[in-house]
Formats: structure tokens, C-alpha cells, sequence
């Protein structure tokens, strides 16, 4: 994706690296810091991280003369290019005290008004406009990581203090209406990015594939469906479980999703809002794939694939603009859609049934590039259609997300489908 205008490119590098530090002016310091669980990172490392990518990939290489900020800065913030020399054990990011916040945000204002000097050469933003927006792109990503895992250390803080009201997770719409299904005939179906538009590179080999005739969900699971499951003994009866996910219900005493609490024979959980009662209308989410199987077991259904998913969702829900521009929008979703239109995009990640792999004909790159998505192809189930803290530009019918099957602090859901 060409961003033709140096101005354009200026105001949307702008935006975007603003946005990130917006949503860390509700933290105290000491929320910045912490690091509960290993797929947590910091916030202060985020901030750190996605100021790296700019610096490491872009100023160091293109800007003649660059002077790093601080060199010895790349071991703590390189996350896992292997390319780029040692860095810290992501167990440990929750240890550096030192840089302090003030710090980073010194960094990052030192790089960004480095990058904002090449941007304004014409001569030079031609070079590096694509490296630009991979950055932004990957800094959208991070906004949305900074979002759950803010809500994992406040939610796992006893005192449930409140992050920023609903805003966020209004994103999160109710639904009071009975579930109908779609249905698909069989037949091959194109998957994968085509466009011009931005993607990234495991959205790449654009191919047909056969699908037998299925129906799938016009809508998400709720939390009173879901409460259904755990009233029926759902996390008790290990017929409805994978053998790996029963030995991670027993292991963990698992009873609900995560942020549940029972209060006096209630069911309770923690949003960013604070701590308040299950909205019951609400899509159910913060479960593992584990969970999401189960259930779908319980409710003799089954999973959709990330190809009957993606499917389902170009004919029946609209596509979302793909334009430049949305590079400056400070929306979250929810996607704006019609009362008409089928809800596939921007409430919670879907888990699918498909695992994490390269389509055909894909080709990862070399060097740091293809360490971005391709090494991870391996033990990790697909995810598709946005959540409520994912940035709005970085909704399409093709993106993949991917976790491993235990992950339940991503803000993730469940569509149930069937054969025909």
C-alpha cells in the first residue's frame, strides 16, 4: 500500500504512535511495570517495543549518520528476531524497573521526530513508505496486545480498579435475539488477501478451496448460552473435552471464563468498566479454544473453519473499507453496520477449528521480515474477525490471528457451525 502524500504518511504516523501512548494516560507508573502472567508484556514495554521497530528497521538503516537513542536498548526491546542479536527472556520484561516511563516516552519522542525529518524527504519516504506502514501496522497490533494486557493486570489486581469506563468493550453489542443459521453450498470458494490494500504476508496465497454444503452462525455465542453449559456441568464432565483441555480443566480448577466470580450466587466478572454482573445478552469471551470446543460438543455442533468462516463472511457480511486514510482514524470497533447486516466483524475473536499454516503458495521472506508471522505456523488454531480492542483499519475478512489452545486473556468468543 502506497501512501503518495508525505503530509498523508506525516499525520498518520502521527496518529497512530499518539494513539499508543493515549491509552497508557489512564495507568498509575506502577501499572506500566508489571508483568502477571508470560504472555502479559508490560505496557512500558510495549512503548518501548513498537518505538524499537521504527528505530532498528527503519532510522538505523535509511537515515544517514542515525544516532540510537540507546543502543544497548535493542537486548530489551527486540521481542524474538533472531536476526537483530540476544535479547531479554520475555519471562523476564516484568523486571525492568529501569528505563523508566519518562524514559521511554523520551525515546519515543526522540525517534519519532527522527522519523518525522525522513518522512518530509520526499526523496527518502519513497523508500521507506512500505517499511512505514509494516511499522504502523505492527504498532496497531500492539495497541491491541496494550488493551488486554491492561485488563489482565487490573483484572488480576484485587481492588478491580476501573481503566476507562465502557468505551472499549461497548464494542461488545448485546443481542437478545434467537440464533438462525446460514447456509453454504458446496462448492470451492476463494480464501486469502486479494488487493492492493495492506496485508500481511500469512493472508498471502490467494486459492480456492473445496467446501462441503454447512451452516454456520448468523451471530456469537452469549453469555447466558454459555451459562447454560456451566450449569449443566460443563467443566465437570470430560466427555465434552479434548484430552489436552480436560487436563488443563483439572490442572487449573478452571469453572468459567476467565474474569468470572461467583458473589453471592451470582455470576460477576471484571471489565474495564470495572467489576460488575455477566451481562448476560452479551457474546460470552476470554475462552480458550479448549472451551470454545466444549462447548461446541455440548451443543452436538462443532467449530467452524477459518475457511467456512471467511467464507460465510464475504457473502453474507460487508467488507470493510480497506482505504490509506483509515490509518488516521482513532476508532475502535464496533464496525458500523446495519441492523441487517450479520455480525462477523469486531465484537470478539472467533476461534475456528483450522490450525495455524501456510496457505498455498506462500513464501515467508527472508531475514527479519519472515520472522514476523511464518515461525509461527506450528502448534497455535486460527482466530478470525476483529475485536472490540482491535483498530478499526486492521478489520478484513482475511486476517488470521493465532494463539495457542490455552489462551484465554485475548478477547475471544464462539460461532458454532454444522454440516448440512
Amino acid at each position: 500500500m502506497i501512501i503518495t502524500e508525505t503530509t498523508h504518511l506525516a499525520a498518520s504516523y502521527s496518529a497512530t504512535r499518539n494513539k499508543t501512548v493515549a491509552l497508557c494516560q489512564p495507568l498509575k507508573e506502577e501499572d506500566t511495570v508489571v508483568q502477571p502472567i508470560v504472555d502479559v508484556s508490560p505496557p512500558k514495554w510495549h512503548l518501548g517495543h513498537s518505538t524499537w521497530f521504527f528505530e532498528n528497521f527503519i532510522l538505523s538503516r535509511f537515515k544517514k549518520g542515525y544516532k540510537h537513542f540507546n543502543k544497548s536498548w535493542n537486548y530489551i526491546f527486540n521481542s524474538y528476531y533472531e536476526s537483530q542479536g540476544e535479547r531479554i527472556l520475555r519471562t523476564n520484561r516484568g523486571n525492568l524497573t529501569r528505563p523508566s516511563y519518562s524514559e521511554i516516552i523520551a525515546y519515543r519522542k526522540y525517534v519519532d521526530s527522527q522519523m518525522q525529518e525522513m518522512i518530509s524527504d520526499e526523496a527518502i519516504a519513497d523508500k521507506i513508505n512500505d517499511w512505514v506502514i509494516l511499522g504502523l501496522q505492527h504498532e496497531m497490533q500492539h495497541q491491541e496486545l496494550l488493551v488486554t494486557d491492561i485488563k489482565y493486570i487490573l483484572g488480576n489486581n484485587p481492588l478491580f480498579p476501573i481503566y476507562k469506563g465502557q468505551e472499549i468493550e461497548l464494542g461488545l453489542v448485546p443481542n437478545t435475539e434467537g440464533a438462525h443459521f446460514l447456509e453454504i453450498e458446496e462448492g470451492l470458494y476463494e480464501i486469502g488477501y486479494k488487493g492492493d490494500g495492506f496485508h500481511f504476508d500469512n493472508e498471502t496465497g490467494f486459492h480456492k478451496t473445496f467446501l462441503h454444503a454447512y451452516k454456520i452462525m448468523d451471530r456469537l455465542i452469549t453469555n447466558v448460552e454459555y451459562l447454560e453449559f456451566i450449569e449443566a456441568g460443563g467443566y465437570e464432565k470430560y466427555q465434552f473435552w479434548l484430552s489436552e483441555g480436560w487436563e488443563w480443566v483439572k490442572e487449573n480448577k478452571v469453572k468459567a471464563p476467565l474474569y468470572w466470580f461467583k458473589v453471592d450466587g451470582c455470576w460477576h466478572n471484571y471489565t474495564l468498566g470495572g467489576f460488575q454482573k455477566v451481562d448476560l445478552s452479551a457474546p460470552v469471551t476470554h475462552v480458550n479454544f479448549f472451551e470454545a470446543d466444549a462447548f461446541a460438543r455440548w451443543k452436538e455442533m462443532r467449530l467452524p473453519t477459518e475457511f467456512e468462516w471467511e467464507t460465510a463472511c464475504k457473502l453474507f457480511s460487508p467488507e470493510i473499507p480497506q482505504d490509506a486514510n483509515l490509518l488516521e482514524s482513532e476508532k475502535y470497533t464496533p464496525v458500523p453496520r446495519t441492523k441487517n447486516d450479520f455480525q462477523f466483524y469486531g465484537e470478539v475473536w472467533e476461534w475456528t477449528n483450522s490450525s495455524y499454516l501456510p496457505y498455498p503458495y506462500y513464501k515467508q521472506d527472508k531475514g527479519a521480515l519472515g520472522e514476523y508471522n511464518g515461525k509461527f505456523m506450528i502448534n497455535q488454531m486460527v482466530l478470525k474477525g476483529g475485536s472490540c480492542a482491535t483498530p478499526y483499519t486492521q478489520i478484513r475478512a482475511s486476517y488470521r490471528n493465532f494463539f495457542q489452545t490455552d489462551k484465554q486473556w485475548q478477547f475471544s468468543g464462539i460461532r458454532l457451525a454444522a454440516y448440512q
